[in-house]
């Protein structure tokens, strides 16, 4: 089985814009992976003019909004710092039953990276010149500064939506028969953990446990 990846554009954001940009990402992915079943949410982000779908189920709700949670508290702990979320679908298939073990084990079948720069810009400080007695107010150049950074932002993540249009609707043949009565593929999604390498060493020891990114045991 091939395992088909797509690396998002990065994003550059600021730490009280996580949650809304992860929330429109995950949940796009997510519902262009349903398979018609579902009750579209039309959802209106806060910071930016945009409007996403979600799948209307709570519980996957629930499992993203926890995921972020997660992935906000790691860059708490390590702020300014590049990082990356991913999410994988896969099939469940049955092992051959052994002495040894009967499980099942995990058949990827597609990877989507989430790619994002936290950033902490500088607040604004205003005062005196040391030189002269004129009142430097810098307030209203970052303000400028901030908005056009938003809108910026927001293009961006517009061009990661229609990123992931375009390779749904481009990528079809490696996706898995429909199963009856399921709502979304199955998916995993991986945040960093609280060590910086431990993201990076779990994809590497899926590649040395089975020679192959779509393989879990």
């Amino acid at each position: 089985m091939n395992c088909e990846v797509c690396q998002l554009k990065e994003l550059e954001v600021e730490h009280f814009e996580i949650r809304e940009v992860l929330r429109c990402i995950l949940h796009t992915i997510v519902f262009h992976r349903a398979l018609g079943l579902v009750r579209p949410k039309d959802v209106d982000l806060e910071l930016f003019e945009i409007t996403y779908v979600q799948c209307g189920v709570v519980e996957l709700e629930k499992k993203i909004d926890e995921k972020i949670e997660h992935f906000v508290s790691w860059v708490e702990k390590h702020p300014n710092k590049k990082s990356q979320i991913c999410i994988s679908f896969y099939e469940v298939k049955s092992k051959p039953p052994s002495w040894f073990s009967n499980k099942t084990e995990r058949l990827f079948w597609e990877q989507w990276y989430v790619n994002l720069n936290v950033t902490q810009h500088p607040k604004p400080h205003s005062g005196k010149s040391h030189h002269t007695k004129v009142v430097v107010d810098p307030g209203e150049s970052a303000s400028e500064e901030r908005g056009s950074r938003r809108v910026a932002l927001e293009v961006s993540l517009r061009e990661v939506m229609f990123q992931i249009i375009k390779f749904v609707n481009e990528k079809k043949d490696h996706v898995p028969p429909i199963s009856e009565g399921v709502i979304y593929f199955p998916h995993e999604i991986t945040v960093p953990s609280s060590s910086d390498s431990a993201f990076g060493m779990d994809m590497i020891k899926r590649m040395l446990q089975t020679g192959h990114p779509t393989m879990l045991s």
